[in-house]
């Protein structure tokens, strides 16, 4: 640990210089923040080696909502061949069927004495021209890779894995983030592969593999009557196995904003419970109170969406107050896994409007040409 802010100091003083973490060794390092603003530009982190986290509750004191952080610092690149393992099985609420009596006990008292609060493993914050690649992270106990306020980023090669029933464990979170690419990376997870949040706009995500996990999703947005704006969002020549859902926009009733200019194409899924899906009535507890307001969806492209699915093709649950406009749909092709277990269902629509530019498989007759009448946009586009 003392190490570290060592050779962060000292390069931080000098600007464009390595921090490098050497190969074959492993650095047990417990919370730290590598910070600016005052740090020269174009620091190189070059990991090579291994970076544990603790696994003793003692580390993370109350909770932490990251464990390695990066803040306002221009130029910085994280790069190499080496692994951040965040370590997050304590965190995580599954337990071996192999194990016995005794290991589950001590694991359950384990559990109970790590703080509620969970790290991020790692986390960019109101950083620019930003790199990240090459490198491995697993096993965080929530979120793998986070970017907040971050303008100019760029994330390549990267591999990120968690168990898929590891609770929150996000592969990377974008929010209130711009002039973003993610590119020829793999992501196995228990939550999102990549989550964009508010605030988000010009994100372009190609050459991506997901899986296990529940797909790439813009939202949720909205929470707790918030405003949400995300726009300008690509996401292209993506392949999805076994997730919950592929592509999707999920949003919270009562909210306000905008989710505008969003393309899917040439994404490829193999027995995705639900491919395709739009959610404007999202929540993750038992029950949410119906309100009125709605953060809107309009603009959004489906290009070449193929392959199998478990339970549904197609999901668009959108607003009575605001319905989903621009929705088109080009050489959508999805065909049912014959599962046991599952029940298979049709295509679903409320209130969602727009086009269908080829026939698709199966049949999307739910969708209503053309636009939702009184839908006036110009209003949304004024709040974000």
């Amino acid at each position: 640990m003392q190490a570290f802010q060592a050779a962060w100091a000292a390069v931080c003083k000098l600007g464009a210089s390595t921090v490098l973490v050497p190969s074959e060794l492993e650095f047990l390092v417990g919370p730290i923040s590598f910070s600016g603003p005052n740090c020269k530009p174009n620091i190189l982190f070059q990991l090579e080696g291994t970076i544990l986290a603790p696994t003793n509750a003692k580390a993370w004191g109350s909770g932490l909502l990251q464990w390695l952080e990066f803040t306002k610092l221009s130029g910085l690149s994280i790069q190499g061949s080496g692994t951040i393992n965040g370590r997050g099985q304590q965190w995580w609420t599954y337990s071996d069927p192999n194990d016995d009596e005794d290991d589950d006990k001590q694991y359950n008292e384990e559990l109970e004495r790590m703080p509620r609060v969970k790290p991020t493993a790692l986390r960019l914050y109101g950083s620019s021209n930003v790199v990240v690649a090459g490198i491995t992270i697993v096993n965080s106990s929530q979120c793998h890779l986070k970017f907040d306020n971050c303008q100019g980023v760029l994330v390549h090669d990267l591999t990120i894995s968690s168990p898929e029933n590891s609770l929150n464990t996000d592969g990377i979170h974008l929010q209130n983030s711009k002039d973003v690419s993610i590119h020829h990376t793999n992501l196995a997870c228990g939550d999102d592969c990549i989550s964009i949040q508010t605030g988000c706009s010009n994100i372009y995500i190609h050459n991506v593999n997901c899986g296990p996990g529940h797909g790439i999703s813009i939202g949720g947005l909205g929470r707790d009557n918030t405003k949400a704006c995300v726009s300008n969002v690509t996401v292209r020549d993506v392949n999805m196995f076994r997730t919950m859902t592929g592509v999707r926009i999920k949003t919270w009733q009562g909210g306000i904003g905008l989710v505008q200019d969003i393309r899917f194409s040439n994404i490829q899924v193999s027995e995705v419970q639900t491919p395709i899906m739009i959610d404007q009535f999202y929540c993750d507890k038992r029950t949410c109170t119906n309100q009125t307001t709605a953060v809107a969806v309009s603009g959004v492209q489906y290009e070449n969406i193929r392959g199998t699915f478990t339970i549904k093709p197609l999901h668009f649950a959108c607003s009575d107050s605001s319905p989903c406009s621009g929705i088109t749909l080009t050489g959508v092709q999805l065909k049912p896994v014959q599962i046991a277990h599952y029940h298979l269902n049709n295509p679903f629509c409320w209130q969602a409007f727009g086009e269908l530019f080829t026939p698709t498989i199966p049949p999307i007759a739910c969708l209503q040409i053309g636009k939702p009448a009184g839908n006036n946009l110009q209003s949304y586009h004024d709040i974000c």
